[in-house]
């Protein structure tokens, strides 16, 4: 259930890992680590939260953003559009520690925006005639094929924002961005690292991105 009815949601990093649990599914916002909650992905290295699938664009870097979990093996499967900037991620995927499925980039973003918006999936061209297509409904739609894409859901989103006020209405910045607000709309439990909280009615409306509607938890960065 949503965290809606409360006013101030602000809570310390140890009660927001507290809800993290033994192989959840968690969404992590960021590019290239770029708008990545480090200060909670390190909390779950400290606490050592493993066997989790864990959705993000990317495994990152060796020290940084998602892939700081990868080096410390505490992902059994990783959903993604790409790993290549992190070889340890590809090293455990042919040793057969960790699964790696992954999504074309704009599908990845599709299928976490279509859960949030309540869709039962989408039709796209992307993927036909690759390995992408591999068990998944092909639908033909005025001579043209279309894979079946379905929505992408996560139980946990840990997501980073530069702004974000009491009841957790955001702002973030510039390209950190990137797949947090979808992320937000799309777990059952939505948990901000933000790197400034000011009191509710401060943000100017206009400025912000995700409506605190959405946000269970928010935890100084």
């Amino acid at each position: 259930m949503k965290g809606w009815f409360r006013l101030k949601k602000v809570v310390s990093r140890e009660e927001a890992l507290s809800h993290l649990k033994e192989g959840q599914t968690i969404m992590i916002g960021g590019f290239l680590a770029v708008g990545t909650p480090e200060t909670l992905v390190d909390g779950i290295i400290e606490k050592r939260i493993g066997n989790l699938t864990v959705i993000n664009n990317d495994t990152a870097f060796v020290d940084k953003g998602t892939g700081k979990l990868v080096v410390n093996k505490l992902i059994k499967k990783f959903i993604g559009s790409h790993i290549g900037t992190n070889p340890e991620t590809g090293k455990q995927m042919n040793a057969g520690e960790i699964e790696v499925e992954l999504i074309p980039q704009g599908t990845l973003a599709e299928r976490i925006r279509s859960a949030g918006v309540g869709f039962g999936g989408f039709l796209t061209p992307t993927g036909l005639g690759t390995v992408v297509e591999k068990g998944k409904q092909k639908i033909e739609i005025d001579g043209k094929t279309y894979l079946l894409e379905l929505p992408l859901r996560a139980e946990v989103a840990l997501l980073k924002a530069a702004k974000a006020d009491e009841f957790g209405n955001l702002i973030y910045r510039r390209l950190a961005r990137n797949f947090n607000p979808m992320m937000a709309m799309a777990a059952d439990l939505v948990i901000v690292e933000a790197d400034e909280i000011v009191p509710t009615g401060s943000l100017d409306p206009d400025e912000i991105v995700t409506p605190g509607i959405f946000v269970d938890m928010i935890v100084k960065g």
